[in-house]
């Protein structure tokens, strides 16, 4: 017995259950994540890893010197903010290269 699935089109589930704004929003960020490949996808998160981990040094920065318009909690938080994000881009880089060598592993 041969059972093969479709894959499930949200946006058209969305459409006939009578949300057509959500239909729409899905349908544009499906088109746009289909536009851009993985390569681009994956730079443009580490762009944003890099942009946070900036941020908080300039604010940690502003602290150190007293600025009254930085306050600490802010400061905690992009730091936080930041170390989750390096963590995570850590572990998709770890993923990948484990990936990568079991590829190589595998016999053919």
């Amino acid at each position: 017995m041969d059972v093969r699935l479709k894959p499930f089109d949200f946006a058209q589930a969305a459409a006939r259950a009578g949300m057509p704004q959500v239909a729409k929003a899905v349908k544009e960020s499906t088109q746009a994540a289909q536009a851009t490949g993985f390569q681009q996808s994956f730079a443009q998160a580490l762009r944003s890893v890099s942009e946070a981990q900036n941020e908080a040094t300039r604010m940690q920065r502003e602290v150190q010197l007293d600025n009254p318009t930085v306050s600490l909690e802010e400061t905690m938080v992009a730091m936080q903010k930041a170390q989750i994000g390096f963590q995570s881009a850590l572990q998709v880089r770890n993923r990948m290269v484990q990936a990568y060598s079991e590829i190589m592993n595998m016999q053919v």
